[in-house]
């Protein structure tokens, strides 16, 4: 399960096959996204470093090629941080990254499925980030529960979920009906029931993830939503980002999509058009993703 942490369910589409991916060819992809939204972890890594102060061991629970890992690394440099993905590529990236930034002398990683694999841990985390990693498993409520066994007592699971869709493009993109980012969301929102129904051991949950902490054993200590805002015009960083969204949505549910919104998509998708978000000078990023923590008492 290698989830790096994106902003938007489509973003993520290719996580969910897990059958026919090279994670070789998508590591450099899903690390390029991660650096493009260190800004916003950067202020959840110093709240959270508010909340639990001077962990031993910080877990990265889906930690892809290990962005965040080494986010965490940097946020608490007396502790030692493993990054927890089922993708041995995405593991090795990490560990290269880790090197490149000098923190490889207390960076580990773990091969495996979650959230068994978490029981390989040499004892247990004082924080334990999941981000975005938890809607890939069938059983949230369970996997929540062996998260929380796997924390020490007074030790912190930061959650990851929830947020609101990326916008990228004004309502109104000078062609076509307005709203296609809105109608967008729509399609993507009936492919992720689809999708979490489809995993294996699929349990159907309220999304009340403070009531699921607590059902875990956990006490509930806090929730607050970071934002990215890259506004127009937007970086070249930025700008790839949202022209690599746009064709993943495009072959993700093009085909739902009427001839019109159809239309109106490949046309922002054309490199040689001068209105494609190729070009555009309107194009921006504003993404808004929610933390959870709480805390181990028992």
């Amino acid at each position: 399960m290698a989830h790096e942490n994106h902003q938007h369910h489509q973003h993520q589409a290719h996580h969910h096959d897990h059958t026919d991916l090279d994670w070789a060819e998508m590591g450099p992809v899903l690390e390029a996204e991660a650096e493009l939204f260190t800004p916003m972890y950067e202020h959840a890594m110093a709240w959270l470093a508010k909340r639990q102060t001077e962990p031993g061991l910080v877990v990265d629970v889906g930690s892809g090629p290990g962005v965040v890992s080494c986010l965490l690394a940097d946020t608490f440099p007396g502790a030692r941080v493993v990054a927890v993905d089922g993708s041995a590529p995405l593991l090795e990236r990490a560990r290269a990254r880790a090197e490149r930034l000098g923190v490889a002398d207390r960076f580990g990683t773990l091969a495996g499925e979650l959230p068994d694999v978490l029981g390989d841990l040499d004892y247990p985390a004082d924080l334990l980030w999941a981000g975005r990693s938890l809607h890939h498993l069938g059983d949230q409520r369970a996997a929540l529960t062996a998260f929380a066994a796997r924390l020490t007592h007074g030790g912190t699971l930061a959650l990851q979920e929830g947020g609101l869709p990326a916008r990228f493009l004004p309502r109104d993109v000078g062609f076509g009906r307005p709203g296609l980012q809105a109608r967008l969301d729509a399609l993507e929102a009936e492919w992720f029931a689809v999708m979490r129904a489809d995993l294996p051991g699929s349990v159907t949950e309220t999304e009340d993830w403070p009531a699921l902490l607590t059902a875990a054993g956990l006490r509930p200590t806090g929730t607050r939503t970071f934002l990215l805002d890259l506004p127009a015009p937007t970086t070249d960083r930025a700008r790839a980002h949202v022209v690599a969204s746009l064709t993943r949505t495009r072959e993700g549910v093009g085909d739902r999509l009427d001839a019109d919104d159809r239309a109106t998509l490949d046309r922002l998708l054309d490199p040689d058009d001068k209105a494609s978000v190729h070009h555009r000078p309107d194009v921006f990023m504003l993404a808004a993703q929610t933390v959870y923590t709480a805390v181990r008492t028992k």
